[in-house]
């Protein structure tokens, strides 16, 4: 049977640009446009466009797009933890900027692992990304900012850096958050005050561990309890129990970040405490779940999304200038007070006596 449009009777491997205009009733330059994902395009032209590719059986090939230009307006997101609901906010962030500009992004997770994290850089260099976002592993080498650099790939580094400055950096300012949670908890008359979570391999966990010292010494508070771990439930669940053990307790904790403030207060209920009365929790990054939780968590907002956003906009930048002035966009942390921290420093002797016989 005869068809109306001679193009449906070929291989779709020879349907071309052009076939696809005709069909759409639009430009060859409107349908490479529209392949590159260009924003210059209206969605109903868009949608035209598509459903002609659709009708087809057009496959775009990629690959050899990028052989013919010199960018794949494509890049790597390289981060240490996905299963952190932070990054999942931070990465939607991330998405939403490209999207805007017809890019999207490849996602890693290194797990804090170096080996991990070199191997996903050089697949991504292999698929030509046109720059990296990367949240760098513990015990990064300094040197592999520089590595990047020669390989021809912008890097944006995120939450955490290594190497020297200037580089380019998307963040927080967490010696600011940890001063705002611990100047809210003098304020409310604490005075053991413990730290948990974290390691010093890394700038953010530095830079936290900074500011409780800074904030303890500024406030002439003498107890300081400062205990490295791994920033999960668990480790929060664990040393909780271990520093409510000890005499005398502290009177609250401020936490690396919500995974580990969730873990504490789950200790102690565990341990027939009232996380806000018996001992006061805060944790950073401010969740969606901070706010759901029994009690809701008091947290410093690190506004994940926002940092994203912020990324994607400087590696963007970077790609149109790769020689321009490095920047660095440092988000101002907000604490967002609720039930976990309550309205004062708790009983000392309801502490002392429920303690003694607490499991560690």
């Amino acid at each position: 049977m005869a068809t109306d449009n001679p193009t449906t009777n070929r291989d779709n491997g020879s349907v071309t640009l052009q076939d696809i205009a005709a069909h759409a009733g639009v430009s060859r330059s409107t349908v490479s446009l529209v392949l590159r994902e260009s924003p210059l395009v209206a969605d109903a032209t868009r949608d035209k466009v598509r459903q002609a590719i659709k009708t087809l059986g057009y496959v775009y090939n990629r690959g050899a797009a990028a052989l013919r230009s010199s960018r794949t307006s494509t890049l790597g997101v390289v981060v240490y933890d996905i299963a952190n609901p932070f990054f999942g906010a931070m990465v939607a962030g991330i998405d939403a900027a490209l999207h805007r500009e017809g890019y999207v992004s490849f996602l890693a997770n290194s797990e804090d692992s170096t080996e991990r994290q070199q191997r996903f850089l050089e697949r991504m260099r292999e698929h030509r990304v046109d720059g990296i976002l990367l949240c760098p592993a513990e015990a990064t080498d300094p040197g592999l900012v520089d590595t990047l650099a020669e390989w021809g790939m912008p890097c944006i580094q995120v939450l955490r850096h290594v190497g020297q400055a200037p580089f380019d950096y998307a963040g927080t300012d967490f010696r600011l958050g940890v001063r705002q949670a611990i100047d809210h908890l003098v304020a409310l008359g604490h005075q053991r005050i413990a730290f948990l979570g974290g390691h010093a391999e890394h700038s953010a966990t530095r830079e936290r561990w900074q500011g409780y010292r800074e904030s303890l010494e500024r406030h002439g508070l003498s107890y300081q309890r400062l205990l490295r771990a791994t920033v999960t439930r668990r480790d929060g669940f664990a040393l909780i129990q271990q520093l409510m053990a000890e005499t005398p307790p502290p009177s609250a904790v401020v936490c690396h970040n919500d995974l580990v403030a969730f873990g504490a207060i789950l200790g102690l209920k565990r341990m027939g405490l009232e996380p806000g009365t018996d001992c006061s929790v805060i944790g950073t990054d401010d969740v969606e779940e901070a706010e759901l939780g029994d009690p809701a968590l008091t947290s410093v907002a690190t506004h994940p999304y926002a940092i994203g956003e912020e990324a994607a906009r400087l590696a963007l930048r970077r790609i149109d200038d790769p020689d321009g002035a490095r920047e660095q966009v440092v988000l101002s942390p907000r604490l967002q007070v609720r039930q976990s921290c309550g309205t004062k420093s708790p009983r000392t002797s309801r502490l002392t006596s429920t303690t003694q016989g607490s499991p560690a």
